[in-house]
């Protein structure tokens, strides 16, 4: 597959329309059609499926899409740093998801656009399979992975702070009056627990296995969706402390697990990798800032 030509069909699919992708591309409508039929042909599959005045992807064309703006984006990175590998300039794209222990990297990344006004930032939130594939996949160059993980593939640092487990509800709940929650205390309650709790060891460590016995009601992956479900009075959500602010006037208390459990944050960056300046020069000045 040629880079032009994944060009031209993603121009396709995010227009709907040969005429107003071609318009777009500065290119002839038939150039663009016979373009896309090619790569159809090539692929031995259809990619888009023809409508009255309107083209849709295919199940095969969505996952071509998905794909080429990877590629895509890779492509113009790298073409990007390559050129511009003299000055400080370009991207920063870092995956992470939601902790405190995040304020050391905000920070450096507020140094670094400060002196360096040609450098951006692209932070992508989401959990750590999430995280890790797209680093894996080559569009991000840093994650930032919570809790014990194996990550030996990886080049890592461990960051200053740990987040630290809890439990978030109303303070109208019958756990609220309690200083601490114990695993035997989530016994009966409707609980909301992050997809990436459920896959790890941790919780059951931690509950001695009662995590079996438990009531949960559902998942989350980013906690803000689930303090909405939380506020309803639909449930306990185990989320970090400080990620939710029950300060003020607020319906919401969180309250520790005890004994107390706490992860760290990683940052992890493929190993024989060269980086960028604008990547280099966020490690180095993250590791002094730390």
């Amino acid at each position: 597959m040629d880079i032009r030509v994944l060009r031209y069909f993603v121009a396709v699919a995010r227009e709907q329309n040969f005429s107003r992708a071609a318009d777009s591309l500065h290119v002839s409508q038939p150039a663009l059609s016979r373009q896309i039929q090619d790569l159809e042909t090539e692929l031995g599959t259809k990619l888009f499926s023809r409508a009255h005045r309107q083209i849709l992807l295919t199940q095969e064309g969505h996952y071509l899409m998905q794909r080429a703006e990877e590629i895509i984006s890779i492509v113009d990175k790298t073409t990007y740093n390559l050129q511009k590998q003299d000055i400080i300039s370009g991207t920063l794209d870092i995956g992470a998801g939601e902790s405190i222990g995040l304020r050391p990297v905000m920070q450096t990344i507020q140094q670094i656009v400060r002196q360096y006004p040609e450098v951006h930032i692209n932070l992508k939130s989401g959990d750590s399979e999430d995280i890790k594939a797209k680093l894996d996949a080559g569009t991000l160059e840093f994650a930032v992975i919570m809790g014990h993980q194996q990550l030996s593939q990886y080049n890592t640092l461990t960051l200053p702070d740990e987040n630290q487990w809890g439990a978030l509800m109303r303070k109208d709940e019958q756990l609220a009056s309690h200083e601490v929650i114990t695993a035997s205390d989530l016994l009966g309650r409707p609980l909301i627990g992050s997809g990436q709790m459920m896959r790890l060891a941790t919780f059951r460590e931690w509950s001695h296995n009662l995590i079996d016995q438990y009531n949960f009601i559902g998942t989350y992956n980013l906690i803000f969706n689930a303090k909405l479900l939380v506020e309803t009075g639909a449930g306990i959500a185990l989320t970090y402390k400080d990620l939710v602010d029950t300060t003020g006037d607020t319906d919401l208390i969180f309250r520790p697990l005890s004994p107390k459990m706490s992860e760290p944050n990683t940052l992890i960056w493929p190993k024989n990798h060269s980086l960028p300046n604008v990547s280099q020069l966020f490690l180095d000045t993250l590791k002094q800032n730390i």
